[in-house]
């Protein structure tokens, strides 16, 4: 594995040193230069959905993109192989939440906007 060399502020220094944060350091480098768990464009896509006022025809046969379908197949592939990473993880763990909501929403028990009353 390369070795880099960091010039470190002492502050931070003292901070990684105090909380153990060592051994996790490759992580959280990794955790700053990509992405969130799941790409913005999936919230926007699901949330424009949502603020088009969809009749209960057009949620109930609202799906994912084909590139989310995508995404989703090789994390669920990677998953049941053993081979997921921590950021992976984290991103099917994120999938899995909007689906839980999508399926709130599709069942009736999600009221998107309350109405006004």
């Amino acid at each position: 594995m390369p070795q880099i060399t960091l010039d470190l502020p002492d502050d931070l220094l003292q901070q990684i040193n105090q909380s153990g944060s060592r051994d996790r350091l490759i992580e959280l480098l990794t955790l700053s230069i990509q992405q969130p768990a799941v790409p913005a464009a999936i919230y926007r896509y699901i949330f424009d959905f949502i603020i088009s006022n969809p009749t209960p025809k057009q949620i109930a046969s609202f799906r994912p993109t084909a590139a989310m379908r995508e995404r989703l197949s090789i994390l669920l592939d990677r998953s049941q192989a053993s081979q997921l990473t921590s950021l992976e993880q984290a991103e099917l763990d994120e999938f899995e939440r909007i689906e839980h909501l999508i399926i709130m929403l599709k069942s009736g028990n999600f009221q998107a906007f309350p109405s006004a009353g």
